[in-house]
Formats: structure tokens, C-alpha cells, sequence
């Protein structure tokens, strides 16, 4: 029990801030980032209004461009995802062999990969809103053309285009994203933008199923419908701050001091990893397995996908409130921890229930591969950080191409587990290499 005499002290000290006008004795909450804000109960001079219930802070809401770029997200992958089932056979439909088709899908990465270092000047120049709906119209243009392509090379060239128009969109959106929100947001954010992205991709090759067997042809003209509402979406509703407001509302870190940063670093080998793993080695070579190592039919493929999506997605919203609360680093450390024991149990399983039960585990350590990593970014780079979002995607573009690569090749001279062990070996390094950020714990701390 407190004495009377410590508790007189506490009000005769707060009766004399007061007096003074300042601000009496009370608590502060530091988040991740630094800020701070009184806590209820705290005594802060006058005070108006109803009060909120003790010891809940209200819920900060997600602001309109978040929500905006949700809806583009969805629509973007809708079709993105109606394309995917019969790119490759539309391919082979002009009479080339696997390695041309292998060929139209790298082309589409590699263009992403060439274009990301020129996105951040483009939007320094334009603004993030009009290179974001730029970038979704060359989409859409080269994705109609190649449904009305002739030949092979036309296909191939039409989809390099359509890489670099994804890029575009791509690093736009991120930056505007991360710039639009506060850093006690951006965990919350970033998972409602990927929300928007893993619902469109459930949706979508059940559509484009649908549409294959009206014409190959079609599910291309549809992308380019779902397309072009996206970058309409974006034209009209986000609110396209100029860049001379930007940049008057905000400090310019220079990208070498962004490269320097811890935060940054640990980001970047994130996403090459999340690269690797997901878009690489899980989407390459899980087909493969499914088919000659659990001697099942490919549709099971898909549906395993499915539930592991509708998994991740569910994840998000925690994990975007963990990132945001408890921090950016427990949240990489522990989700590229989980990521990469499952990678590396999921060659061992004997059956297709157990190899389901993984891709959902991952799945849940996915929501926060992909918050985490893009809320560090955002705090190293500030709302100005365009070039350093830009060469964050360049990263993930590297794993997605090298993965497959690395992986296949692992495949064909040793087995199943040597090709999954590489994603095991790279998101291990990431989590290991996390442990070197710095601490963004949620403290309290006493006002002086």
C-alpha cells in the first residue's frame, strides 16, 4: 500500500505543473517509431469531451488511399490470376517447346527486374499516383495484344512490356502505401493491401478456367478489362499529392543513408528470400511433388494453393497488429524462422493432407514475411522513399527468377530436399540477420 505521504507528494507536484501550465504528472506509450501518446488517464490540464473507457487507446482507422489501393490490388490480381492457367498452353498453341514458354514467364520477371531502378525517378517527376495508373495501362495494352498476337516472338516481347508497366505499378502503389500511413499503420496497412491481392488471386483461376473454355484468347481481354478498372480506380480516387507537397511535409533521407540502415538491409534480404521461397521454389517445384512424389492428380496443386491462401489471408489482420505493436524485427525473426523449417519439412511429408497442413503453417509465417519487411522500409525511408521501395522489389524480382532456377537445378542432380533446402538455407540467413536490428519494442515511460 502506498503511504499518505508519497501520494501528497504526487498531487502537490502535479498541482504545480498545473499552475505553471504545464502538462501534469502521467504516462506516455513510445511506440515502434518513437512517437508517443498520452495514455487515458493521464492528467493533461483542461479537458473536454467524453472520456474513453480506462486503459484503451481508440483504433486509428486506415486512411482512404489504403483502402483505394486495396480495391486496385484485387482487381489487379482477379485477372492476373484468370492469365496464369493458360498462359502456357496458349504458348505452346503457336508450336513452341517448354523452354519458350519458360522463356514468355521470365520475360515478364525480368523486365520487373530492369525496370524497379527507374521507377523512383519516374515518380520524382510525375507523382506516385500517375505512374501507379501509367504502369496498369501498359499492363493492360500488352496483355489485350498478346490476345491478339500471331506469333511467337510477338507474345514474348508483348509480355517483357508488360513487366515493365508492372513494375511501374508495383513500386508506385508500395510508396504510396507507406507514405499514406503513420509507422503505427504501416503493419496494418501493407496486410490490407496484400488482402486485396490474395482474394483477387483466389477469385481469379476459377474465372479463368471459365473463360479457357470460351477461347484461350479470352482470359487475356479480361485482364485487360479488370486492368484497366484498377488503374481507373487509381486516377480517380487516390488523393495524388503533388510532390512539392511531399516534399515540403517530409525529410529527404538520402538513399545511401537508407542503404546503411539496419532496418533497410534486414528488409531487403527478407524479401529476396520471400522471393526464393515463395514465388521460386514453393511455386515451382510443389507441382512436381505433388505429381511424381505423392502420385496425385496436378488439381490437388491448386487446391492445397487455395487453402493455404485462405489461410494466409485470414493471418493478416494479427499479423499486421503484432507488426505494428510488438514490432518489426520479433515479427521477421520468428515468421522466416517458421518459413524455413516448413520449407525444408515439406520434401519429408507422405501424403497429401500432411503436405497441406505445412503450406497453411507457411501460409500464417507468410502474412508476416510480407508486413514486416515493407513496414521496415517505410521506416527507414520515410514518405520520400520511392528509390529505396524500388530497389526493395528488386530484391524479391532477384529470388522469384534465381529461385526456380537454383532450385530446378538442385532437383536434377541431387533430390527433393536438396532443391528445398537452398529456400531453408536463405530465409534462415534472414532470420539470423534480423537479430541484428535494432530493438522496436513497445515501452512505457514516465512524463517529466
Amino acid at each position: 500500500m502506498p503511504r499518505f505521504s508519497d501520494l501528497a507528494r504526487v498531487f502537490s507536484r502535479r498541482d504545480r505543473s498545473e499552475a505553471a501550465g504545464q502538462p501534469g504528472v502521467g504516462a506516455e506509450l513510445v511506440d515502434v517509431t518513437g512517437e508517443s501518446s498520452a495514455l487515458p488517464g493521464a492528467a493533461s490540464g483542461a479537458t473536454s469531451g467524453p472520456r474513453s473507457k480506462p486503459g484503451r487507446v481508440p483504433r486509428e482507422k486506415l486512411p482512404r488511399d489504403v483502402l483505394v489501393l486495396g480495391v486496385v490490388a484485387f482487381f489487379v490480381m482477379v485477372g492476373f490470376g484468370v492469365v496464369v492457367p493458360v498462359l502456357p498452353v496458349y504458348v505452346r498453341s503457336f508450336g513452341v517447346g517448354y523452354v519458350e514458354v519458360g522463356a514468355v514467364v521470365s520475360a515478364f520477371a525480368v523486365m520487373r527486374l530492369v525496370a524497379n531502378p527507374f521507377v523512383g525517378k519516374l515518380m520524382d517527376w510525375a507523382g506516385e499516383r500517375t505512374i501507379l495508373a501509367s504502369g496498369i495501362g501498359i499492363v493492360a495494352l500488352s496483355s489485350g495484344l498478346v490476345g491478339l498476337a500471331h506469333t511467337y516472338p510477338q507474345v514474348l516481347l508483348l509480355r517483357g512490356a508488360g513487366g515493365i508497366g508492372s513494375a511501374m505499378f508495383s513500386v508506385a502503389a508500395m510508396t504510396l502505401l507507406l507514405s499514406s500511413t503513420s509507422p503505427k499503420l504501416r503493419g496494418r496497412a501493407v496486410g490490407f493491401y496484400q488482402g486485396g491481392f490474395l482474394i483477387g488471386g483466389m477469385a481469379g483461376p476459377a474465372v479463368g478456367g471459365l473463360l479457357a473454355t470460351v477461347s484461350l484468347t479470352a482470359p487475356f481481354f479480361f485482364y485487360a478489362v479488370t486492368l484497366a478498372i484498377a488503374g481507373l480506380v487509381g486516377l480517380f480516387l487516390l488523393s495524388g499529392r503533388k510532390r512539392a507537397e511531399v516534399d515540403a511535409a517530409a525529410e529527404v533521407i538520402p538513399l545511401g543513408r537508407v542503404i546503411r540502415d539496419r532496418r533497410f538491409q534486414v528488409a531487403c534480404l527478407s524479401n529476396l528470400a520471400q522471393g526464393w521461397s515463395a514465388m521460386g521454389v514453393r511455386g515451382a517445384l510443389i507441382p512436381v511433388l505433388v505429381v511424381e512424389a505423392l502420385h496425385q492428380e496436378p488439381a490437388w496443386t491448386g487446391i492445397a494453393f487455395a487453402v493455404a491462401a485462405v489461410a494466409q489471408t485470414i493471418a493478416l489482420a494479427p499479423a499486421g497488429r503484432f507488426v505494428d505493436t510488438v514490432g518489426r524485427k520479433p515479427a521477421i525473426v520468428g515468421a522466416f524462422a517458421v518459413g524455413a523449417v516448413t520449407m525444408m519439412a515439406i520434401p519429408f511429408v507422405t501424403s497429401l493432407w500432411l503436405l497441406i497442413v505445412l503450406l497453411c503453417v507457411y501460409g500464417v509465417a507468410a502474412a508476416f514475411m510480407g508486413t514486416a519487411p515493407a513496414a521496415a522500409v517505410g521506416d527507414a525511408a520515410g514518405a520520400r522513399g520511392g528509390k529505396p521501395v524500388a530497389l526493395f522489389q528488386a530484391f524479391s524480382d532477384a529470388g522469384a527468377i534465381a529461385g526456380p532456377l537454383v532450385a530446378g537445378l538442385l532437383l536434377d542432380l541431387y533430390s527433393f530436399p536438396a532443391a528445398f533446402a537452398s529456400a531453408f538455407v536463405i530465409m534462415a540467413a534472414a532470420a539470423l540477420f534480423a537479430l541484428r536490428m535494432p530493438s522496436d519494442r513497445v515501452k512505457p515511460v514516465t512524463a517529466s
